[in-house]
């Protein structure tokens, strides 16, 4: 009896100190781990892991390119920009400026100004106004500045048949200036004759249709206006020839040579000139002239500018 008590006591004890040896290793553990998480937790990374991090991060985050600006591209806002120096500058037209500037940046600001002044940041026939001045020498008529169809210049007359062909009719100012060139031209030993000068709004119609159906429109519009868009309806344009030469040829003449030197001193211009076909719209016609008034056909002259780079930088709409 005493013997079997006796084992009973030994293996209670056995189980008491198994227990406290595993309580031991448990709590041994605990206290192990959880120094291991405050070391992770306050220990700061290493430079790897940080680089290691950042490749996982970058990997989440979209890529956005870096935008480099050329210098050649000029910015320019409403309150600061360089065109306002020039005296034709308009500041109504500021956000055309700036947007054509945009386009064409090796133009420079006076170029910008006066291009946009002309109307030619828009497509030609777009944009169109009205023509003002009417009945003045001045007026100006070209691809963005039209006449009605019912507008008939005041004071026509019929054109001298010794320097005309039959039916040809100018503005009287205009007519009696052509005549005395054409008289003084007479005496030096020069033939100019008018071919074709006031055309109606509904001559022209049909003009500019049968070029269409020639050439097509994108060729007949450099060379024909289209109705209410010609000069030819301010009875102040002509086109001329010579008793040996035909219009298309006149550049071929000498009576040609003689115009280039003497046609300003009569108030007259050569109105699509070479080397201008972008200013006004038309390519160069050696036989087309357009009375101006004496003064102005000076200025145009000695400048060597076109009726329209005259409006952009002179006239104020």
């Amino acid at each position: 009896m005493a013997k079997a008590r006796k084992k009973r006591l030994k293996v209670k004890w056995k189980n008491v100190i198994i227990f406290l040896i595993a309580l031991s290793l448990i709590i041994f553990g605990l206290i192990k781990g959880t120094t291991t998480i405050f070391k992770i937790i306050t220990t700061p990374k290493s430079a790897q892991e940080r680089k290691e991090e950042k490749k996982v991060e970058s990997k989440e985050k979209p890529y956005v390119p870096k935008v480099k600006t050329s210098k050649k591209d000029k910015s320019y806002n409403k309150g600061d920009n360089s065109f306002k120096k020039l005296s034709y500058y308009h500041e109504e037209y500021l956000d055309r400026y700036i947007k054509y500037k945009k386009e064409n940046p090796s133009f420079s600001d006076s170029k910008i100004v006066t291009y946009v002044n002309i109307g030619l940041d828009y497509p030609y026939y777009e944009n169109v106004n009205e023509a003002k001045y009417l009945n003045k020498d001045y007026i100006l008529v070209n691809k963005y500045n039209y006449l009605k169809s019912d507008y008939v210049p005041k004071d026509l007359e019929s054109i001298s048949l010794q320097f005309s062909k039959a039916g040809m009719k100018l503005v009287k100012k205009a007519k009696e200036s052509f005549e005395k060139m054409a008289k003084d031209a007479k005496i030096s030993g020069y033939s100019i004759i008018a071919m074709s000068t006031y055309r109606s709004y509904n001559y022209q119609v049909n003009l500019y249709k049968k070029y269409v159906k020639n050439d097509g429109v994108k060729r007949a519009d450099t060379y024909s206006g289209r109705a209410g868009y010609s000069e030819h309806q301010t009875g102040l344009a002509v086109d001329v020839c010579t008793d040996k030469y035909n219009y298309t040829d006149f550049e071929k003449s000498k009576e040609f040579e003689w115009m280039q030197k003497n046609a300003y001193k009569y108030g007259f211009i050569l109105r699509f000139p070479k080397g201008k076909e972008k200013e006004t719209g038309y390519e160069y016609e050696s036989w087309h002239y357009r009375y101006v008034g004496e003064k102005l056909a000076e200025k145009l002259y000695k400048d060597n500018i076109t009726l329209e780079e005259y409006y952009a930088t002179n006239i104020i709409k």
